[in-house]
């Protein structure tokens, strides 16, 4: 058991050497876990960044490309995309000496993004795997009264749970930004509902705050401003929120135009780290058997619909009375 003044997850990762952390469910995911792998590398970890990428990487040249449905995505990597977050990234861990590789995986279905993540994997003899979520919807079962954005997110999970390779010794689950998801209609008392059930199955390992005062809180907060600066047209709600959050902002705080018309509430709930056992989230999922054999994105949305229209009766919101 762990004691009480020891981290649950860094005692897990403690005799892992090679570190894989990614992003589960695409865009500027791969952010969310950015405090983590910083801390992993700083203890002397060898770390590698994954993201299921939302960006054009079909055009990437052929030396980019592990396998198939994978690309190692550096600094100057496809200059004419505007969007490219796994780039801006790569830039950005390039600028503060860290290296500047970010992987990116191709927006696929189970089968094939569990065929990527073993060359990925295997490519660098990985001993322990962090799955992170900017956001709660990952923690959805499927019968809530609301699920969020959660095809990418279980896809991963989905991938990865059916994934066994020896020497891989950790497959972890991280989740941040409580209740950022409120504006994709998920429920934060389902989610809490969620995570008790998680504890009661020993799968939930406790949580931890991203500080300021910390060298990793204050190098993420670095690397989301420079993200919005890199990225304007586009930038990241969830990972916003939570830099807010971790800066000691509260309430409604617009820190770009995309959330103009809606009243963001921000709090220092946001920056906490809720950790996971992967195996054991996946076995919660209610259909993740209806998304295994999927090869396309939109199989996975399918199949989720399909399964949401069988559900005799969803969980309704859970009020959080406080």
């Amino acid at each position: 058991m762990t004691a009480l003044h020891t981290n649950p997850l860094f005692d897990r990762l403690h005799e892992a050497q090679r570190i894989l952390v990614a992003g589960a469910g695409g865009g500027f995911d791969i952010y969310s876990g950015l405090p983590v792998a910083l801390s992993l590398l700083h203890q002397g970890k060898e770390v590698h960044l994954a993201n299921l990428s939302f960006a054009a990487i079909e055009g990437l040249p052929p030396d980019s490309w592990l396998a198939p449905d994978i690309a190692a995505v550096t600094p100057d990597a496809a200059p004419h995309q505007a969007y490219f977050p796994e780039r801006t990234l790569a830039r950005w861990l390039a600028l503060h000496g860290y290296p500047g590789t970010v992987h990116a995986f191709a927006r696929v279905g189970v089968q094939p993004l569990r065929a990527a993540y073993r060359a990925l994997i295997e490519h660098y003899a990985i001993d322990a795997v962090v799955l992170v979520d900017g956001g709660t919807d990952i923690l959805m079962r499927g019968d809530e009264s609301g699920l969020g954005t959660p095809e990418e997110d279980l896809t991963s999970v989905g991938a990865l749970a059916g994934l066994d390779i020896a020497g891989v010794t950790e497959k972890l689950v991280l989740s941040i930004g409580f209740g950022v998801d409120a504006y994709h209609g998920v429920s934060h008392g389902l989610v809490l509902e969620n995570i008790a059930a998680l504890e009661r199955d020993g799968a939930y390992l406790g949580a931890f705050s991203v500080s300021r005062t910390t060298r990793e809180g204050a190098l993420f907060v670095d690397a989301v401003a420079h993200a919005q600066a890199n990225t304007p047209e586009h930038p990241s709600i969830v990972n916003g929120s939570i830099a807010a959050a971790v800066q000691g902002a509260f309430g409604d705080v617009q820190f770009t135009d995309r959330t103009r018309g809606s009243e963001l509430f921000v709090n220092p709930l946001m920056s906490l780290y809720f950790a996971f056992e992967l195996d054991g989230l996946a076995r919660r999922c209610l259909y993740l058997d209806r998304i295994e054999d999927t090869h396309l994105i939109r199989q996975v949305s399918s199949a989720i619909a399909l399964f949401r229209d069988e559900v005799l009766s969803a969980r309704p919101p859970r009020r959080i009375p406080h």
